[in-house]
């Protein structure tokens, strides 16, 4: 079974009044099949605002799961509460604004959070905190606050925590989303070194073309389907 699979994926939120009653639905996947191979694959997901591309990407976490059909993360249903913690520890997530997933004070501090709650030891944190700003050009800032760095320094710090924790997966929201043309660009070399050097699969979400020329699949999403 590949890294990330998809059968039949269903997403269905609930519309509500303003009362907050119930008063029907929207499909935001409709019947999306993936198949994400293991090993240093680079998956591209492009489409635009409101096509559902976001949404998939929360099901690759199970911060979302399925209101039909089936989601694995490296052979785990998502559905299954007791796989919760597997499936984000072999899936990380970086998200649009790197200002929502930051929340150390200390560049270094930020990228040992992870690996610290995932209860390495403390001598490990430090060598993987080192190892991960390195991969994303970041070691000389790992002293500095996040609030002293750019767009594009702040998301590679994020990619960097994510990176300590040692995922087989990186799933990017569209990272770049909020990024000047140079960010974008910083992330995106930072992101296609790592997969290189690191053999991590990555599934990049975005509307930028540009960003997915080296991709080994990309798939376009509009309503809900591909």
């Amino acid at each position: 079974m590949g890294m990330i699979r998809a059968e039949k994926l269903v997403f269905e939120y609930d519309k509500r009044d303003e009362e907050g009653n119930v008063i029907g639905s929207h499909r935001a996947i409709d019947g999306v099949d993936i198949d994400v191979p293991q090993g240093g694959s680079f998956v591209a997901i492009l489409g635009h605002n409101g096509s559902g591309k976001s949404t998939l990407a929360k099901h690759m976490n199970a911060i979302l799961v399925p209101t039909g059909g089936t989601m694995w993360v490296d052979g785990r249903d998502t559905k299954d509460p007791n796989e919760l913690w597997n499936i984000r520890q072999s899936a990380g997530m970086v998200f649009q604004n790197p200002d929502n997933q930051i929340i150390g004070t200390v560049v270094e501090e930020e990228v040992g959070f992870g690996p610290e709650n995932l209860g390495v030891p403390t001598d490990e944190i430090w060598k993987r905190v080192e190892n991960s700003l390195r991969a994303v050009g970041m070691l000389e800032r790992r002293k500095d606050s996040p609030n002293k760095l750019s767009g594009g320094q702040k998301q590679r710090v994020a990619i960097a925590g994510v990176i300590a924790m040692e995922p087989k997966c990186i799933v990017l929201d569209e990272p770049t989303a909020m990024l000047d043309p140079n960010g974008r660009k910083e992330v995106i070399e930072a992101v296609e070194q790592l997969r290189k050097e690191k053999n991590v699969t990555v599934i990049l979400i975005t509307h930028y073309m540009e960003e997915v020329i080296d991709a080994d699949q990309v798939f376009v999403m509009d309503e809900g389907m591909w």
